[in-house]
């Protein structure tokens, strides 16, 4: 009977996007076409062992065995001539079928779409802190074993680079403040609620954290040396231009502390309309009206207020894409082996709440 793997339609070759199209990737064959040549002739020799009286002849399989038994040996002895090419996609499926069996994992996931790398990219950054935001307030209960370890090496990479290069730490440490939240309440009710583990790993990750918030709110921002042209040499056209093209109102109150003229252009009612219009519909300003002392609406006011009813929209700047047609979760940039015609037709963006929802079951 023939073995079946995953998937009984798929020739099992990996596959590269180029150009010309996708082609099929062979990482092993430069580094070790010499060797191969030599194991192949093996093949073909009869063997001879033992002494003249006790001489065994092997037939033509079974020397095929042992060159495939050398070859294998070859490739895990010699590390130098590695080259895996690792795929940056998984195949979301939440059912067994003949063509696939088992379940992805969000453990699974972290480890294919390479979130450990993700966050080395500024892009991908606030989308991936957002995704373990997420994951921290609802989902900590369902992780497995496995998932935890994942969760918290990243968490870790990334508190890291919040050191080192002092790369928004406000949504680190907002962040931090859910994850010890949700473990402070589980802890206390470990009776009631479920956390795969032991409880001892629990609080000492929970100690770690709040390790990582003194850390975070000691943090001193390195005053950057420059003597040529600062954020204040530019023209007052240009720093409001720069204040329209914030999403989030927090780093327009952050960005008006820098100076006095930022200040009063960060309070321009105006750039907060703008605001709340991007975030909010129109019927959501009726059911919370905030009037200031002269009859006008105060739409900074508004902004807050609206937050804490209804949920900003997201922007990022890369995120991750479904296909429709293959059910494939990837990274945009690096593609999947899509065999749809027109692949683009197919493709989705998915949000940090649409990715956790994808996982569930």
């Amino acid at each position: 009977m023939p073995f079946l793997g995953q998937d009984w339609r798929s020739p099992g070759w990996r596959w590269v996007k180029t150009e010309d199209g996708w082609k099929r990737c062979e990482p092993f064959r430069p580094a070790l076409e010499d060797g191969n040549n030599q194991l192949n002739d093996v093949s073909h020799t009869v063997i001879i062992s033992g002494d003249d009286e006790n001489e065994e002849v092997y037939s033509t399989e079974d020397c095929e065995f042992a060159a495939k038994k050398r070859k294998k040996d070859h490739f895990r002895n010699n590390t130098d001539s590695q080259c895996f090419y690792r795929e940056k996609w998984i195949y979301v499926h939440k059912e067994s079928t003949k063509e696939r069996h088992g379940y992805c994992t969000l453990g699974e996931a972290f480890n294919r779409l390479d979130f450990s790398s993700a966050i080395q990219d500024i892009r991908r950054f606030n989308y991936v802190v957002k995704l373990l935001q997420l994951i921290a307030k609802s989902q900590l209960t369902s992780l497995s074993g496995a998932a935890q370890k994942n969760y918290f090496n990243i968490l870790d990479k990334i508190v890291q680079k919040v050191m080192e290069d002092q790369y928004n730490p406000r949504l680190i440490k907002d962040l931090l403040q859910d994850l010890s939240s949700t473990l402070c309440i589980l802890i206390r009710g470990v009776g009631k609620s479920v956390l795969v583990g032991n409880i001892n790993i629990w609080i000492c990750r929970l100690e770690t954290i709040l390790l990582w918030q003194q850390q975070l709110k000691n943090l001193q921002m390195n005053k950057q040396v420059n003597n040529g042209l600062t954020l204040s040499d530019l023209p007052l056209h240009m720093l409001n231009n720069i204040l329209y093209r914030f999403s989030d109102g927090w780093d327009i109150i952050t960005l008006g502390q820098v100076t006095p003229t930022l200040y009063m252009l960060s309070e321009d009612r105006q750039l907060w309309k703008k605001l709340c219009q991007y975030h909010f519909a129109e019927k959501q300003f009726c059911r919370h009206l905030i009037l200031s002392e002269k009859g006008h609406i105060d739409w900074k006011l508004m902004y807050f207020a609206l937050q804490k009813y209804y949920p900003i929209k997201e922007q990022y700047g890369d995120t991750l894409h479904f296909c429709r047609h293959c059910s494939i979760l990837f990274w945009k940039d690096t593609g999947h082996p899509c065999t749809a015609s027109d692949p683009n037709t197919c493709l989705m963006p998915v949000s940090p709440q649409h990715f956790i929802d994808l996982f569930k079951f």
